[in-house]
């Protein structure tokens, strides 16, 4: 059967993040039905091999799927125009469609180490707490996104994140109530996307929210740590706002009054407003972002009001350096700051896998590349538990990934696994 067959058999999984048992109980059946066994660790993630593996070649994909939306899973997938879309939802090809060629050699009988890892969408965290002995020589990710292009390294990161007390209650002195909503944005990756110009919820209410010299009393918005955030909802008291809506923007009056108002800290505001989002150093001799942080959610609850960055670098001293000054900056504005999620860059290596591979994409492409994602692949912490394994990864054209606009090109699909079984016949 084919590669978009079991792909479509995956959308019926759920396969959200921290959701792991459903995907356990279905990769585990459709591998003991092939004859291989299956191996569980601490944090879900599943091994698939034969008893008696020769192998020296491990395939590699992260089986969960970012969720942007209760009706997100099973999604209602759409073929139009030679790709593969959703309705109303991610499609989950990152990286349903990795799992689904591993199913699909697997289904051929091929004598291979298949990894499936957990809540890669949520910092990397299967492939963190991993704990298999591995036999292979080589290492194929599966989780790249252009068909033309073969990862050889990737983007550390580092989630940074910020508390600050909400309590401020003030008279209320000739001030209305509004409800402030942005949303319908495309969002996006927070790494592969970053140099997009793709417009930043909550960089475009804080622009409205300061200079209409607004008070917030409420606010929440983003989606995700590693998603440029599409939506974002704020209560504010204000003596300058109008009503108004436009594609993005919906402001609307609240006829509800009180004496006194309870409100954020300025302060929130002004951090807000004034941060630096978006890239801090591009290479233009590689043509490639090499350190950038996303302003990324917003919370409010009883007590606290929570901000949440993701940066990311090429370097681990720079990644480093916007990690500290990003505390630092968080600190000056009154928040408490903790950070977590950090993961290390993947140096560069070109090595026999990658000149195989290479090879192979001359004979298919008329300008194929070597090269290193602004976006972290779990090969980066993988090459740290497995350092002898040599590591490549490479995949079919997926865009806006993380983003209800995901879709996937069909021909690409069968494109790359083509490739991906003349490497492995190569490899032996």
């Amino acid at each position: 059967m084919s590669v978009i067959k079991f792909f479509y058999d995956l959308t019926a999984i759920p396969r959200c993040s921290n959701n792991h048992l459903p995907f356990i109980d279905f990769i585990t059946n459709f591998a003991t039905q092939r004859g291989y066994e299956t191996f569980v660790d601490t944090t879900h993630n599943v091994l698939c091999k034969k008893k008696d593996s020769q192998t020296k070649v491990s395939l590699q994909s992260h089986y969960d799927i970012v969720c942007l939306s209760a009706d997100a899973v099973p999604p209602v997938i759409i073929e139009n125009d030679g790709y593969l879309h959703a309705k109303n939802s991610t499609l989950g090809a990152d990286n349903g469609i990795g799992c689904a060629m591993m199913m699909a050699l697997m289904d051929e009988g091929f004598d291979l180490e298949y990894l499936f890892t957990s809540d890669e969408e949520i910092g990397l965290l299967g492939a963190n707490g991993i704990d298999f002995e591995l036999q292979s020589t080589y290492m194929i990710n599966l989780d790249s996104e252009c068909e033309d292009e073969i990862c050889i390294g990737c983007a550390g990161g580092v989630d940074i994140i910020g508390t600050i007390n909400k309590q401020e209650i003030i008279k209320n002195d000739d001030y209305e109530l509004f409800d402030v909503e942005i949303s319908g944005l495309d969002g996006g990756h927070s790494g592969v996307d970053i140099d997009k110009n793709i417009p930043n919820a909550l960089k475009m209410i804080a622009k409205i929210l300061k200079e209409s010299n607004s008070l917030i009393l409420d606010i929440n918005g983003g989606e995700r740590i590693n998603s440029i955030p599409k939506r974002v909802k704020a209560i504010v008291a204000s003596r300058e706002l109008k009503e108004f809506q436009d594609r993005f923007t919906k402001i609307s009056k609240i006829d509800t009054r009180s004496e006194y108002l309870n409100v954020l800290s300025h302060k929130i505001l002004d951090f807000l407003y004034s941060f630096a989002n978006g890239i801090r150093e591009y290479d233009k001799n590689i043509n490639s972002v090499i350190t950038s942080i996303n302003l990324a959610i917003i919370k409010t609850d009883y007590e606290k009001v929570t901000v949440e960055l993701s940066a990311r670098s090429m370097d681990n001293e720079k990644l480093e350096l916007i990690k500290n000054e990003t505390a630092l900056l968080l600190a000056n504005f009154s928040f408490e700051v903790t950070t977590c999620g950090k993961y290390p860059a993947w140096k560069p290596e070109i090595n026999e896998l990658s000149d195989i591979i290479f090879d192979i994409y001359k004979e298919e492409f008329s300008t194929p590349t070597l090269y290193a994602i602004h976006a972290g692949l779990e090969c980066s912490i993988l090459k740290n538990k497995y350092p002898n394994i040599k590591m490549a990864s490479i995949g079919p054209n997926i865009y806006f990934p993380h983003s209800f606009n995901e879709k996937v090109e069909i021909v690409s699909i069968h494109k790359v696994f083509d490739i991906l079984k003349r490497t492995i016949a190569r490899l032996y």
